[in-house]
């Protein structure tokens, strides 16, 4: 689907975004889980199951960690995995390079449901999340790396897919307004967050603009979460941080300090939903980096003095 993409953003909203920021509030996530993943990713919090749902890409393997009980359970899956949801009925999706399937996580068992990739070589999934009415949407990537190659598809309630953005190069995070009537989205390489109007009756999205534009320097916009305010939390490759801000202003509000340069995703979750919760990569990392930030890869969290808001599930049948 072809849309008009705007890319400016006003003199007052950059000046906002540069110089509002008090390095003053910054936080400092904390060690978790010294997982060692090559490519964390995709987390997300089961509201029922009150568990952390992550994925490392390149480990080929979903993760369900319990801070109850400090333990990490893992599922190695066979194929690159791009996110996880949970499916309405238990269970979840995740999106493999060989196709879109249902996990049980009991057992580990896997059920084909769709491949929309055209090439399951050259393209991955890459990052995902359900919306509001509990439609499963789900981006690509080009494993070479080439601009415009990917896209972003939904997947409705019937399972019938729809290309709803092409011409992506990184397919990354995505949320939704409380009010259901706006919808955020992340293209890595554009360094921009984008603004969507979102019809939750139908699934379709309009008016699509810039909203963020992130300083140069400031990291890549990886996965995101949208916390009770419908102020966003971002990941910022390559920066080390993860980025509080404001989409009505494009103001940056905070930032939370990881010790690991790749940070990726990261979820509201744990009691009412008070903890941020942070994955990162070791891939990408030279050694002499790996000897300065040796817990990369690890899984953080951080307590912001913000809530953020329970994950949509799959609602389709399957």
């Amino acid at each position: 689907m072809k849309t008009k993409f705007l890319v400016a953003l006003s003199i007052t909203t950059i000046a906002m975004l540069l110089f509002s920021y008090k390095p003053s509030d910054d936080l400092k996530a904390e060690l978790v889980l010294d997982a060692k993943a090559m490519l964390g990713e995709g987390s997300i919090w089961h509201p029922k199951e009150n568990k952390l749902y992550w994925i490392d890409i390149e480990g080929k393997a979903l993760h369900i960690y319990d801070p109850a009980t400090n333990e990490d359970k893992q599922f190695p899956l066979g194929s690159r995995v791009g996110t996880v949801v949970p499916a309405q009925g238990g269970g979840a999706l995740v999106a493999l390079q060989s196709g879109i399937q249902k996990i049980d996580t009991k057992t580990g068992k896997l059920t084909f449901i769709e491949n929309p990739l055209p090439d399951t070589v050259g393209l991955r999934y890459n990052d995902g999340k359900c919306d509001p009415s509990g439609r499963f949407w789900v981006g690509t990537l080009a494993m070479d790396s080439r601009r415009r190659g990917a896209v972003l598809w939904r997947i409705d309630k019937d399972k019938s897919v729809h290309l709803m953005l092409d011409s992506v190069s990184i397919s990354n995070g995505i949320v939704w307004t409380k009010d259901k009537k706006t919808m955020y989205y992340n293209d890595t390489p554009t360094g921009t967050i984008q603004g969507f109007d979102y019809d939750d009756k139908t699934g379709e999205i309009t008016n699509r603009r810039v909203v963020i534009r992130i300083p140069r320097g400031g990291g890549g916009p990886d996965g995101m979460t949208i916390d009770s305010d419908d102020n966003l939390w971002v990941a910022l490759w390559g920066s080390g941080t993860v980025g509080k801000f404001d989409p009505r202003t494009g103001e940056l509000l905070q930032k939370v300090i990881v010790p690991a340069p790749n940070v990726s995703s990261c979820a509201f979750g744990g009691k009412n939903l008070e903890t941020l919760y942070i994955t990162t990569a070791r891939a990408w990392v030279n050694d002499a980096k790996l000897k300065e930030f040796p817990l990369s890869g690890g899984l953080f969290s951080v307590k912001p003095g913000v809530h953020g808001v329970p994950a949509e599930f799959y609602k389709g049948k399957l």
